[in-house]
């Protein structure tokens, strides 16, 4: 039983969706602090000139949780915005009325809060690209404790036997605490092949709109990582 945890994100790039799809269920890990600057609200889209950020307003204080952050704005503004930004980016890809599509079932049904947009988006995205990948939310887990200990009280209430994590979290996950309780760690390895896309070098690290545009329903194949997981330590 393999299980991940990553903060939702605002449209995120496939990398996000290749490791919902490699997992046996996903944790929405929202319950943790938001931070301004952070890709919970914004985005990137592929421009003539280069990469654009696309971003959500919101309003948050100091020790928010993700979950608990509203979207800015009232009435339509921000969602008008976006509309004309994704149209300006991929509004000649053969593929844009679907990726389209699957931003206004999620962005026009006005939610008031942040996370509950990201998670619409998110599991619109998993429908198209055919992910089955069950979500459970860290808010609804009793979790306590340091990070690692955190995740220990998730994985176990999960029946988790393996954690997917990404390589960044090298820095501060006690893989031994893990390991001593029967739980072996595994990081993902982001490393993708290119695809289709418009105006000058291939740009990975955009909105996963861009691959949906761009290739349709060829978007799963390229969704796998060329790289295997690193395997560290032993359960």
């Amino acid at each position: 039983m393999r299980v991940g945890a990553i903060q939702s994100s605002y449209i995120p790039w496939r990398g996000y969706f290749d490791f919902i799809s490699s997992v046996d269920t996903f944790v929405v890990y929202d319950d943790v602090q938001y931070s301004k600057g952070s890709w919970r609200n914004r985005n990137r889209l592929k421009m003539p000139a280069g990469p654009r950020w696309i971003t959500v307003p919101v309003r948050a204080h100091l020790g928010q949780a993700v979950d608990e952050v509203e979207i800015g704005q009232a009435g339509a503004a921000w969602q008008d915005l976006h509309r004309r930004q994704i149209e300006a980016s991929l509004g000649e890809a053969p593929y844009y009325r679907d990726a389209l599509a699957l931003w206004l079932d999620a962005a026009g049904t006005g939610e008031r809060y942040l996370s509950r947009l990201n998670v619409r988006l998110i599991r619109a995205v998993n429908e198209y690209l055919g992910i089955r990948t069950p979500l459970a939310f860290s808010r609804e887990l009793d979790l306590r404790g340091n990070r690692t200990e955190r995740l220990l009280s998730m994985l176990q209430q999960l029946g988790a036997t393996e954690y997917l994590s990404g390589p960044s979290a090298s820095a501060y996950l006690d893989v031994d605490l893990l390991n001593r309780n029967g739980i072996r760690v595994r990081y993902k390895q982001y490393d993708y092949r290119p695809y289709p896309q418009r105006w000058g070098g291939f740009e990975g690290a955009v909105s996963v709109l861009d691959l949906v545009a761009n290739t349709g329903p060829a978007a799963r194949d390229y969704l796998p990582t060329l790289t295997p997981d690193t395997v560290v330590g032993e359960a």
